[in-house]
Formats: C-alpha cells, structure tokens, sequence
C-alpha cells in the first residue's frame, strides 16, 4: 500500500535523532564506567548466539573516537528521513535494521561486527536512491547531498582496511537500495503554474487580459487614447483692506 511523502516538520525530525544518540552515548558511557566491555552482543556471523547481534550492534562501539566518527552521520541521515520520508521512515529504520543484520551474520568474517556504521549506510544508500529514482527536485537535491558529504564512505564498502567491518557496511548499502523497491511511497507532485497545464487559455489568464495582440499594456481607464483634463480650483479671498 502507497504512502504520502509529506514534506513537512515533526517533532520526530528532532526527538529520534537526539533520542537515538542519547542512547548509543549512555551505552558506551555504561561501558567504560563499570569496565565492562559488551562486544560479545554483537553480530558473530553464522552462529546461533551472534543471532543477538542484529539487534544488539548498532548500540555498541569500541571506543569515543569510534561512537564519535558515527555519530553526526547517524543523526544527519535519520533526521532527513524522518523529515523527507516521514510517513515510512520507522518502516525503513526496522526493515533496515533486520536486513543489515542479517545479512551481516551471513556473510561477514567470524568475527564480532558492532557499531551504527551498518545503518548509516543502509540510510544513506536508502535516501540517494529513493531520491534520484522519484525525480522530485528537493528529493533529488537531498540526494546530492549525500553524495556531497558522505560520498568517501562508498569506499569502506570493500576490504580497504584492517580491523573494519566492510561486511557490516556493505550488508546496509545493499539494505538501502532494496528497501528503495520494498518500501513505497507516494512523491508528491511537483507544483505546475497555469501556463504549464494542457488545457492553458491564453484567452482566460487574467493576467494576459492586460495586454493587447501585440503585447502592450491596456490602460484600464483610458490610457493614452484620451485626452485627460486637469481642473485645479483655487479658492481665494479679496483683501478689503488694501
């Protein structure tokens, strides 16, 4: 069933973002304060308690620089879906969710694969594609947006370097573009004058009525096809005394 893309603000534009980052700082927090570490909850591929994982590895990271590094793009992306795709965005956060994940679990190294990179990249794959296939000027737009600024990250999605989880980013930007074809919804469309409408009437725009056949301007009072009289009355009195 086809839902409306309604470009308009919500208070979840801001609440989901700041609530979400709110979370993933308060768990790493948790971490270093009782020196724990919980990377065992996240994704180990192929086993039966790394099942866990899906639902458990974006909301750890290994270190400050590593929450720090994902976290203005996580807030960027899930904002402008919330904004730009309001009416489906939690269908496009769960689906992404679950999808990244498991794909993650199938084909990663046995290793443990944590950190919201995987959905950053599953929004950021989600927003460029919905946006460039819509043909929708501001969808499109935001788009480049996200070529512009996170367009280095097409990169981590190939084992470039050690000790990333190319497979994590990969199973997200792979998630993305399949959701762009599961999830629809309605582009609303774009805003057309009355001159660019098939049944246009050059005859009943009220505007062209102003001018004649030759495009000069019809004076409404007579223009310069009659002779306008200027009265000025003076009203004086006669000085007696003098």
């Amino acid at each position: 069933m086809s839902q409306t893309t309604d470009l308009k603000f919500s208070n979840l534009v801001l609440l989901v973002p700041l609530s979400s980052t709110l979370i993933l700082w308060t768990v790493l927090l948790v971490e270093l304060r009782l020196g724990i570490n919980l990377n065992h909850f996240g994704v180990y591929p192929r086993t039966i308690s790394g099942l866990l994982g899906i639902f458990f590895s974006p909301f750890i990271h290994a270190s400050i620089e590593h929450l720090y590094n994902n976290t203005i793009p996580f807030a960027v992306l899930l904002a402008s879906l919330f904004y730009f795709y309001r009416s489906i965005s939690w269908k496009v956060v769960g689906y992404g969710l679950l999808l990244s994940g498991v794909l993650t679990w199938i084909i990663g190294r046995p290793s443990y694969h944590i950190g919201a990179s995987g959905m950053i990249y599953m929004l950021a794959s989600f927003i460029f594609f919905k946006g460039v296939f819509s043909r929708h000027i501001r969808l499109i737009a935001l788009s480049l947006f996200v070529v512009f600024v996170y367009g280095s990250m097409l990169w981590y999605i190939f084992p470039i370097q050690e000790g990333i989880s190319w497979e994590g980013h990969l199973s997200g930007f792979l998630s993305g573009l399949f959701l762009v074809y599961m999830v629809d919804t309605v582009i609303p469309s774009e805003k057309k004058y009355e001159w660019e409408k098939e049944d246009y009437d050059e005859k009943e725009d009220e505007f062209l009525r102003h001018f004649d056949k030759d495009g000069n301007f019809i004076d409404e009072f007579g223009g310069d096809d009659q002779d306008e009289t200027i009265r000025v009355t003076y009203h004086y009195r006669e000085n007696d005394g003098e």
